[in-house]
């Protein structure tokens, strides 16, 4: 059994897949980009800005299923353009502050849905 997990505080899914799907104590969050929640409008003044909106998409989404970051054991970020990658490290790091933080890959792909600079999924246990 597989419950869906959605809730507002996280934009709506732009296609035909959920936010997130809880299966027994795993959660699989899909690729957050940043879009307002509560206006579905592009956040992009800059790369710190993007992935603070991804990262905040992903706490609500996780605040939604009862966990935090401190449940992510896995991180998928995919980037436009690597040389941003300092920035979106420095800001994703601030959210796993005291936390053992999860592993991860970071890849440059060719582009990103709505043409965005930054995508962010997770995975989360209980």
């Amino acid at each position: 059994m597989k419950t869906v997990i959605n809730t507002p505080n996280a934009p709506a899914p732009i296609g035909p897949y959920n936010q997130a799907i809880l299966k027994n104590d795993t959660l699989f969050i899909s690729g957050q980009i940043a879009l307002d929640p509560a206006t579905m409008e592009l956040v992009q003044d800059d790369i710190a800005t993007e992935t603070r909106r991804c990262m905040e998409n992903l706490r609500a989404i996780l605040s939604e299923a009862n966990m935090n970051f401190g449940h992510v054991v896995k991180t998928s970020i995919f980037l436009k353009d690597m040389h941003q990658f300092a920035a979106v490290n420095e800001i994703y790091g601030a959210y796993f502050q005291g936390e053992i933080p999860p592993a991860r890959e970071t890849v440059e792909v060719g582009n990103l849905p709505k043409f965005v600079n930054v995508e962010i999924s997770m995975i989360a246990m209980r």
